[in-house]
Parts: structure tokens; C-alpha cells; sequence
């Protein structure tokens, strides 16, 4: 890369990584380096995320994640995690019928006991 190219990525470093040569190829580099590996890193965050979000959705009714995902797999129902994962949060009705369907297709759901209403929480000072 050529000088003005560098500085021009080096735009917004701290210290002498903005304007001096040696310094600011070094850093641009590193930072190449950081945005190529976190690029990857930002998809497995965001799957991670997802699982999270549907994991708590079906718990709510009282399968764990890995029986509702096994229940779709079985009826066929081909949603993403991402799309669960919204639905968990702005659709609970069709998510509920979602865990409905999956607790029917695998037996492992129906012996699942629902936990417990908690009514307030009380603070011990």
C-alpha cells in the first residue's frame, strides 16, 4: 500500500499511528488483521445470541432448547434461529404454538414440568 492510503486508514489512531509511516503500517496492519478475524467472530456471536434468545423463549413454557430444535427438525418446520429468536421476543403467541407443535413431535417434551410462578421478590436489607 502506498503512503497516503495508509494514512488514510490510520485515520482516528491515537499517538503517532496516525501520522508517522513506520508506525501507522504497523497499526493499519494489526487493525486489518482485527476487522478480518472479528468479521467471523461477529457471525458466531450473533448464532450464540440467538440460541440464548430461543432458549429462554421455550423455557418459558417448559422445554429446553435442544428438544424444541429436535421437535422442528421432526415436523419439518425450517426457521432459522434467527427468525426463533425474534419470534421469541415479538411474537409469543406464535411462538408458543411453535413449542406446542415441537412438545407433540418429540416425546421428550411432554414429560416436562413447568417451573414454578415466582410472585415478587422480596429484598433482604
Amino acid at each position: 500500500m502506498n503512503k497516503d492510503k495508509i494514512f488514510k486508514l490510520a485515520k482516528g489512531f491515537r499517538g503517532r499511528a496516525k501520522n508517522c509511516i513506520r508506525i501507522a503500517r504497523e497499526r493499519v496492519e494489526k487493525a486489518l488483521q482485527y476487522s478480518y478475524r472479528d468479521r467471523r467472530n461477529k457471525k458466531r456471536d450473533m448464532r450464540s445470541l440467538w440460541i440464548q434468545r430461543i432458549n429462554a423463549g421455550t423455557r418459558l413454557y417448559g422445554v429446553n432448547y435442544g428438544n424444541f430444535m429436535h421437535g422442528l427438525m421432526k415436523e419439518n418446520i425450517q426457521l432459522n434461529r434467527k427468525v426463533l429468536s425474534e419470534l421469541s421476543m415479538h411474537e409469543p403467541y406464535s411462538f408458543k404454538s411453535l413449542v406446542d407443535i415441537s412438545r407433540n413431535a418429540f416425546p421428550g417434551n411432554k414429560n416436562v414440568v413447568f417451573p414454578p410462578k415466582k410472585d415478587g421478590i422480596s429484598v433482604v436489607l
